[in-house]
């Protein structure tokens, strides 16, 4: 079954009910970051263990994805600003009780790599709000793997 979720913009990022927000430091410099993030959607499954598939739609606007446990998701990007900031929002999905979902990373040079801020922000029933919360450390770990192998992978 695929929900429709309501159609929110970039400044859902600081106004949702949940919001997950994860930090790390990689060696990898922020262009070829964001290039992993935003220009090379197919490549996703190679460094996020989570993502089984990743394929723009259209003219690249949009995405779908899918997860590990059969979550599926079609998004539509909200902003791709090179090596700062690459963030999509959900627009349907098959996770009960989502009302609308944003995921931004933003990119920050670091030395002579980047810092990866990932922000999760959701909304939804009662349950699903608690589902999310519940799952933050599960994310955070799925989020500290992620970014580990991209990095491995940009700088091997």
């Amino acid at each position: 079954m695929v929900h429709r979720l309501r159609p929110v913009g970039l400044d859902f990022v600081e106004t949702a009910p949940v919001r997950l927000v994860f930090a790390r430091e990689i060696s990898a410099a922020p262009d070829a970051v964001f290039h992993a993030l935003a220009e090379d959607i197919p490549g996703w499954p190679s460094w996020f263990s989570a993502v089984t598939l990743a394929r723009p739609l259209g003219d690249g606007a949009r995405r779908e994805v899918r997860l590990r446990g059969g979550g599926r998701f079609e998004e539509t990007v909200l902003t791709a600003k090179a090596a700062e900031l690459y963030a999509y929002r959900v627009d349907a999905t098959n996770a009960p009780g989502a009302r609308a979902l944003v995921e931004e990373w933003r990119l920050t040079p670091a030395g002579r790599g980047t810092r990866v801020q990932w922000t999760f922000a959701a909304d939804g029933t009662a349950p699903f709000r608690l589902a999310v919360r519940s799952a933050r450390a599960g994310l955070g770990r799925a989020f500290r793997q992620a970014v580990a192998a991209l990095d491995e992978r940009l700088t091997a």
